[in-house]
Order: C-alpha cells, then structure tokens, then sequence
C-alpha cells in the first residue's frame, strides 16, 4: 500500500509559479503510474496530468499544456508538478493518485491511492 502526501500549495498571483509535491511512502514507487488531479469549489474532480512508471511518457489536459510539467523522481519517492504561468482558473485542491495499473485514453484509470490534497489559490 502507498501512502500519497502533497506539498508545495499556496497563494499566487495570476502568472506566478509553484511546484507541487507528492511523496510516496511504500515499496516499489517506481512500479506505479501516478496522476495529478485537482478539485475547484462546486465542480468535479479533473485529471490535470499522468505520468509512467519510469517517468518516459507524459499526459496533460488541454488547459494546462504548455504551463504545466509533471515529473517524476523515483529514487526520491516524490513526484512533482511544476505550475508556471498560473491563472485564477487553476484555483483548486490539487491530489495525486496512484495505480499499479497501466492508464488507458491519456489519464483514465482506476486509481487506488489518494493524497490528502494541497490547495492552490491564484488571484490578484
């Protein structure tokens, strides 16, 4: 079993940068696919990003592509999401997961393992 503990959130403003951390305890991280995911008030859960067991492929959703890069360390059991470029609409509580299983369509799959969350807020 993982357990998942982001880092790294805050308060912004509109085109600053924050890097997010997801810190993996457990055996064999590099054996998990992990997703970036974030909630805003009153709407669904989005996939923001996902990346491989070995870190060689990346996915990303439309609206963060080019701002945002998921990266994964695996000797440091730390998966990061550097945010640059942040806009009000990025407001949310961003959550990494993991699965063991392989992702399918980008992002989709059934993640197991949940982080507690970190909020990021952006305004001016």
């Amino acid at each position: 079993q993982l357990q998942l503990v982001e880092s790294g959130g805050g308060l912004v403003q509109p085109g600053g940068s924050l890097r997010l951390s997801c810190a993996a305890s457990g055996l064999t991280f590099d054996g998990y696919y992990i997703g970036w995911f974030r909630q805003a008030p009153g709407k669904e859960r989005e996939v923001v990003s996902c990346i491989s067991r070995s870190g060689g492929s990346t996915n990303y959703a439309a609206s963060v592509k080019g701002r945002f890069t998921i990266s994964r360390d695996n000797a440091e059991n730390t998966v990061y999401l550097q945010m640059n470029n942040l806009k009000p609409e990025d407001t949310a509580v961003y959550y990494c997961a993991a699965t063991r299983s392989r992702l399918f369509r980008g992002c989709g799959g059934e993640y197991d393992y949940w982080g507690q969350g970190t909020q990021v807020t952006v305004s001016s």
